[in-house]
């Protein structure tokens, strides 16, 4: 069994990290998983929250907002709608994404139709995000 695979995190304004990992913990929609090499292929979209990545370099953590997943035996890619390095993380950047999730269930609410789903998943960001900036502290 390999001890490594390969790992790549990319938004659209950047390339953040192109590595080889030990494990990466994912904030999946549907729950949080660890992708370790030999990973069953998956594909899954992500939620807001913190993306954990362990290499035989050191650690490190991305805040990523949304996005898909890719694993497979050998990688994991992970196309994230928005990545941020915690270590570069400021309130002024939580302010942004709490208040983009706040004007996103705005728009739910204002919507012609009722459409509950489409309101639970706002709300849900908007949690997803002000809990985020407690869990690191900001």
């Amino acid at each position: 069994m390999a001890d490594t695979m390969q790992f790549d995190l990319v938004s659209p304004e950047r390339s953040l990290a192109s590595l080889q990992v030990t494990a990466v913990q994912i904030p999946g929609a549907d729950g949080d998983m660890t992708a370790m090499p030999m990973h069953a292929p998956t594909i899954t979209t992500l939620r807001p929250g913190l993306l954990r990545v362990e290499s035989p370099e050191g650690n490190s953590d991305y805040v990523v907002s949304g996005g898909f997943a890719e694993i497979g035996s050998e990688g994991l890619s992970v196309l994230a709608e928005k990545a941020i390095p915690v270590t570069e993380m400021t309130r002024d950047h939580l302010d942004e994404l709490i208040e983009a999730a706040r004007a996103a269930q705005a728009a739910a609410h204002e919507t012609k139709e009722e459409h509950h789903t489409l309101v639970d998943d706002a709300t849900k960001l908007l949690a997803d995000m002000e809990a985020l900036g407690e869990h690191i502290n900001l």
